[in-house]
């Protein structure tokens, strides 16, 4: 398995922005609830701490990339794992060989070697295909099961710092792993609702900073949406029709029908009922239609106000 992460320059491809991956993250998501359940995701309360994976100037190289993969196997409950790092020249930022353990063989990209802030990202991301692999969670295909592996690490509390890789200047940029900066800052913002963290404060990047208020700005919409009772006047204005619409017409399921995945949709059955998705782990919810009520999500636990 490798992470991309070559820097890229001028004449490179751009770094791709925005949420292109948007369904595959909150996929992955709900993947990460239903293979550990909530009980086991609330272990991962705690991020790892920037000193925990800062390097002093004084510091062996070989002796400091132990340490910090030795932190990432901590953070990801994997105490009976080895980690052996080597470097060599490649394309990709990182490779490891999947393996039965407990041995696990991790190469870095050369260029750690002189940029070791980014060590710590580069096996946060290969460290949790070691994890995933025991769990034996995996997507289909190389991009989605990468998506996968940057969204569990980033939730489970070390994505930050491939977000926080993320740099840019005139000549040049950086970025490491599979999702957007700005959908890094998505998968962290829902992080940082569900265990209450502030990651605002480990970020050295300017550009990770911006990226993260983006992608919290889309997170914090996902808690606005009907029949969420927190929605706005424009989203309860629709809703309302397309319940008037649904009860009017019980023959026609669901509705409306070119709702998206992240859409609300009417169910004709006696009575109605509305599905809509968590807004913490994005599992679908169906109840009632039956006014104000407060619901809680069997999947991650969430208690939710609604207005259906």
């Amino acid at each position: 398995m490798t992470a991309q992460g070559a820097p890229t320059g001028p004449a490179a491809d751009p770094v791709e922005r925005g949420f292109p991956h948007l369904t595959t993250v909150r996929a992955a998501i709900t993947a990460l609830y239903k293979r550990l359940s909530w009980d086991t995701v609330r272990i991962f309360d705690v991020s790892v701490p920037p000193s925990d994976v800062a390097f002093s100037d004084s510091e062996d190289l070989y002796a400091g990339v132990q340490r910090v993969a030795r932190v990432m196997v901590q953070q990801f409950r994997l105490p009976d794992a080895r980690m052996i790092v080597s470097f060599r020249e490649m394309e990709h930022a990182a490779h490891v060989e999947l393996a039965a353990g407990p041995e696990y063989f991790i190469e870095l990209n050369a260029r750690f070697k002189r940029h070791r802030r980014d060590i710590g990202a580069a096996l946060a991301h290969e460290v949790m295909h070691v994890y995933l692999h025991r769990l034996g969670l995996a997507f289909h295909g190389t991009r989605d099961n990468e998506i996968l592996t940057d969204t569990a690490t980033t939730y489970l509390g070390a994505g930050w710092l491939l977000l926080d890789a993320f740099r840019q200047d005139q000549v040049s940029s950086q970025k490491l792993g599979y999702l957007t900066p700005e959908e890094f800052g998505y998968v962290l913002a829902k992080r940082a609702a569900a265990f209450g963290e502030g990651p605002e404060v480990w970020f050295t990047s300017p550009q990770a900073y911006e990226a993260y208020l983006r992608g919290s700005g889309l997170a914090r919409s996902d808690e606005t949406r009907p029949p969420l009772a927190a929605s706005g006047w424009a989203g309860r204005r629709r809703y309302t029709r397309d319940r008037r619409h649904a009860l009017a017409r019980p023959g026609s399921t669901p509705y409306p029908p070119d709702a998206d995945a992240y859409s609300y949709t009417f169910e004709s059955r006696s009575p109605l009922r509305v599905s809509f998705p968590c807004p913490t782990c994005q599992q679908r919810i169906r109840v009632p239609v039956r006014g104000t009520m407060r619901v809680r999500c069997g999947l991650c636990r969430s208690v939710l106000d609604c207005d259906t």
